[in-house]
């Protein structure tokens, strides 16, 4: 007898298979979306306003705004103090970045150990990241005074003379490295800290079998695998330091002759002081492209050089 063979038929897909789609997309969609709107009113559209001004002569103290074209652009570029700016910016931001990562790593490697007092000269290091910029910068300000000054104070005690900090183009940019160092130094550490908390013990345990040093292991081992920690230390400090603003305006007010004026706050100076809106927007754009561009280098960079464990 011939067995009748049977047929597989696959199940219909419901037709509000669809509906129900789109409902989950529009669903994942509404939690995003307030996210979404806080950037494009306070980031985007600024940005494309800011785009758009630099197009014209707007001044902010009249309504009318007459498009120039890329006069604004030429006036800046083919400006002496542009490029002065350009090389105070990336002085500081260079050596602060330096300098917060190598004191931050030092302290990182000198406290990661357990015990009351470690514990205690960590909270202390960390203590100035919660200090407003604002608030260090008075601090500071007090601290380089030339007359009552603590820090003439203490060195006129060993017998040197005052030292105009504030108001000398050789010392007045390391015054204002000073105080973003000492306020961000604390962060530095404690990131790195959890950098080295996080690499296995076990091949410093290897490398002691072979003969291997402290320095030996920090070159061949800790520094390496703290590639990720640093690369994330050093685009966030990039950032943030290419963006000085608060200290200038309060301790320098970009003095003197201009040796601490720094982007923003020649962005700053230019908008609110001469009222010079449409040029500052051009400063602005140009600004942006080149932090975008910098960072592109450091993305592409790290791909050889960071080593991420496994």
């Amino acid at each position: 007898m011939n067995q009748v063979p049977t047929v597989v038929t696959k199940p219909k897909a419901p037709k509000n298979k669809g509906l129900h789609s789109r409902m989950d997309s529009l669903k994942d969609f509404s939690f995003a979306a307030p996210a979404l709107l806080i950037l494009g009113i306070f980031i985007y559209y600024p940005l494309l306003f800011s785009l758009y001004i630099s197009f014209t002569n707007w001044n902010m103290t009249k309504p009318m705004k007459k498009f120039i074209g890329l006069d604004n652009y030429d006036r800046l570029l083919n400006d002496p103090l542009f490029y002065k700016v350009l090389r105070i910016t990336f002085t500081y931001t260079v050596l602060d970045v330096l300098l917060t990562l190598a004191i931050g790593l030092g302290l990182a490697l000198l406290l990661n150990a357990s015990g009351k007092i470690f514990s205690f000269m960590r909270s202390g290091i960390f203590m100035p990241y919660y200090i407003s910029m604002v608030i260090a910068s008075m601090i500071f300000l007090w601290i380089f005074n030339n007359q009552y000054g603590l820090l003439n104070k203490l060195i006129g005690a060993f017998g040197f003379e005052p030292v105009n900090w504030l108001q000398d183009p050789d010392t007045a940019i390391w015054t204002l490295l000073s105080v973003s160092i000492w306020k961000g130094v604390g962060f530095t550490m404690l990131i790195f800290l959890s950098g080295l908390r996080s690499i296995p013990l076990e091949y410093f345990e290897a490398s002691s079998l072979d003969g291997a040093n402290k320095f030996w292991q920090f070159l061949h081992i800790t520094f390496p695998l703290l590639s990720p920690t640093t690369l994330f230390l050093v685009i966030t400090n990039f950032i943030s330091s290419m963006q000085v603003f608060q200290s200038i305006d309060i301790m320098t007010n970009g003095g003197p002759l201009d040796s601490t004026k720094a982007i923003v706050y020649w962005i700053y100076e230019m908008a609110f002081v001469n009222f010079r809106t449409g040029r500052a927007s051009a400063l602005v754009i140009i600004f942006f492209f080149i932090i975008i561009i910098l960072t592109a280098v450091q993305m592409m960079v790290s791909k050889k050089k960071v080593h991420y464990e496994g």
